[in-house]
């Protein structure tokens, strides 16, 4: 007896359900990532968190939508994957200033990145073109492919800007971090050069800047609760962001409650 063909919807469907359990391993491989990089780099995994807040601020006050809102914090959370390269780990480690030759070894983490995230393009090619572009500059003086204004990805003019706030304001091996307000007057001085002239008036308007000052003073209090009551395994230095890939969403199971990691007591 011959079987009847599949009619067009049943196998619709099935091309669906195939695709959205290849949306939730990609959503997943980007959480396992970002959970890499804060057990390899737990610095590395504060300031992405906390350049992901930042950057969600510009895109939440410019009244952006939540698909753009989410490719934003996608590009924030891995801009700086390529340095935790083993090429560039010990550089970026070191107390001492950087030299010549080790600042160029760090220029390459923006391409590093890309390669990293590439095999995930067909779900997020806005992510390895933010990650890679990060670093231009508005007038095409940045690297690595000198782009000029708007040929620039939206993604990485606003993530330029929350990346920089948080470089300036907070510790880092070589540097003692500043103030908001220097922090306010680099990105100001940077207007129309380093970035993109309307997202530095956004960023620079009282209101917004003072959700910048607010959220920079609650992840300066918690890292200091961290480093006073941190026992058991690291956790990152920095309140988490609205990751959105929780456990359970793959095939609507997570780990069962007896593999469940369980959370030092406080």
């Amino acid at each position: 007896m011959r079987q009847s063909r599949p009619t067009k919807a049943a196998e619709l469907k099935r091309e669906q359900a195939g695709r959205k359990l290849a949306e939730r391993f990609a959503a997943a491989s980007l959480e396992t990532l970002l959970n890499a990089i804060d057990a390899n780099d737990a610095e590395t995994g504060a300031h992405v968190r906390r350049v992901a807040m930042y950057a969600l601020i510009l895109a939440d006050e410019a009244g952006m939508s939540a698909k753009e809102k989410r490719s934003i914090e996608r590009v924030a959370l891995f801009h700086d994957v390529g340095k935790i390269h083993e090429a560039l780990f010990d550089i970026t480690h070191d107390d001492k200033a950087l030299s010549a030759a080790d600042r160029h070894a760090v220029h390459t983490h923006p391409e590093r990145g890309a390669t990293v995230l590439a095999p995930l393009n067909g779900f997020y090619p806005e992510l390895p073109r933010g990650v890679l572009s990060h670093h231009e500059h508005w007038d095409g003086g940045g690297y690595p492919r000198g782009l000029v204004g708007r040929r620039i990805p939206l993604t990485a003019r606003v993530v330029a800007i929350a990346d920089t706030f948080d470089a300036i304001t907070h510790n880092r091996r070589y540097q003692t971090g500043r103030s908001v307000q220097v922090a306010r007057d680099a990105i100001l001085a940077g207007r129309s050069t380093v970035f993109d002239p309307t997202w530095v008036d956004l960023f620079a308007f009282p209101p917004v800047f003072a959700r910048f000052v607010a959220t920079e003073r609650l992840t300066s209090r918690w890292v200091q609760h961290v480093h006073q009551r941190r026992t058991g395994f690291p956790e990152p230095h920095a309140p988490d962001v609205s990751f959105r890939w929780h456990p359970g969403r793959l095939g609507g199971r997570g780990l069962p409650a007896s593999d469940q990691p369980r959370k030092t007591a406080r």
